[in-house]
């Protein structure tokens, strides 16, 4: 993909690994650097948008530069919170309209910033608009139906709902910091970038609960839902989302996504690459429940399913379909508050009961437990703050 948010000598100069990246191992400039230019760390694919007209983002007539934010008994502001969160982007709307929009560290309203595992809520988005469009019968139907691959693996007898909440029982440690760690071994693979290297490997590993039992947090389940929607529609994840989401949202700008191997399957985990204001429509779109226009573009009421607490094994599960629900400050998701979220501190917070939309990009130091303020303590202070 051509340079569309930074400079031809910015373009020249070369990037930091994401090895050390997950290593927790960059040092400011370096880290912001990559993130702003991950696009070039692989092969990607375009997620176009289209030639359609730019949908307006309107400010709000009550805009704001400041807000309390209470966390654990303790008082902070939005200066404390962008600052010792080291945020390099945040966009908070209410009611549609911007309240509040901000750059730093050198990034601007046209840098592509790493989503991270936000990737992952983009691709069981995906997964809705395939049932909706009539490819995948529903979510209780199993994965080898549509990955024949998969048969005699430990994802045999796995419905698409265990894949999307992470039960399927089968073995995955997602610590990035470990060199040893499945994670680290599926970036091994993504470096190597040969083709289906990733599909081979999860179905190599073994089952150890009874699927719906355990939840175990897996990018490489993401990618067997990225291999799902291939399979399922026929269409890549990147030309998919350009064809339902990023060509019909009034998109500002392409986005990118990466690649496994050259022409090869996206990396649905994470590895999207798009403008602040883009992952801001995107949690505008989930707020409105996946309409576009009027038009139902996901399921009615999927964005609900998606996103309200679950249990594995009868176990409270705070986790949807790759989607968090995020209580409120009393502790209840009776407001039904969820978010995307990525390591270093990447979020799109959607509140539909408040009509609140906040989208935060950073560039902390290590993958996680480096805020220094917990994010949820600032999206239900902005949510007060903005009634």
């Amino acid at each position: 993909m051509g340079e569309t948010n930074a400079s031809a000598d910015e373009s020249r100069q070369p990037l930091a690994s994401i090895e050390q990246a997950y290593a927790g191992k960059l040092m400011p400039g370096e880290q912001v650097h990559l993130f702003r230019n991950t696009h070039r760390a692989f092969p990607c694919r375009r997620i176009s948008r289209g030639d359609g007209p730019v949908a307006d983002l309107p400010q709000s007539a009550s805009m704001i530069e400041d807000l309390p934010i209470r966390a654990d008994g303790q008082e902070f502001d939005l200066y404390d919170y962008v600052s010792r969160n080291r945020l390099v982007g945040l966009l908070m709307m209410k009611d549609g309209k911007v309240v509040h929009e901000r750059y730093e560290l050198g990034i601007d309203a046209s840098t592509r910033w790493m989503s991270m595992s936000m990737a992952k809520s983009v691709s069981t988005l995906l997964i809705g608009i395939a049932i909706r469009d009539g490819f995948i019968g529903g979510v209780d139907d199993m994965l080898t139906d549509y990955l024949p691959g998969l048969r005699g693996s430990g994802y045999d007898g796995v419905s698409i709902r265990h894949l999307m909440q992470m039960t399927s029982g089968v073995e995955w440690d997602d610590t990035h910091t470990d060199s040893r760690s499945h994670r680290r071994h599926m970036l091994d693979l993504q470096i190597g970038q040969e083709p289906d290297r990733i599909m081979t490997y999860m179905a190599s590993l073994p089952r150890i609960a009874e699927p719906g039992t355990l939840w175990n947090y897996s990018t490489g389940e993401t990618h067997v839902v990225g291999a799902l929607v291939k399979a399922a529609t026929g269409h890549w994840l990147a030309d998919y989302a350009s064809d339902k989401i990023w060509s019909r949202l009034g998109m500002e700008a392409d986005a990118a996504w990466w690649l496994e191997s050259p022409d090869g399957l996206e990396v649905a985990g994470s590895g999207i690459c798009a403008t602040l204001r883009d992952y801001a429509r995107l949690g505008l779109f989930a707020m409105n429940d996946g309409r576009i226009e009027g038009e139902q573009v996901l399921p009615a009421g999927w964005i609900e399913e998606s996103t309200v607490p679950r249990e594995a094994g009868g176990n409270p599960l705070n986790y949807g379909y790759m989607w968090w629900p995020v209580p409120d400050a009393a502790g209840s998701f009776a407001d039904g508050a969820f978010s995307a979220r990525g390591i270093f501190g990447q979020y799109i917070y959607v509140n539909p009961a408040e009509r609140v939309v906040l989208t935060v990009l950073s560039a902390r130091s290590k993958p996680k437990f480096a805020e220094a303020i917990l994010d949820n303590h600032f999206f239900n202070s902005a949510v007060e703050a903005l009634r």
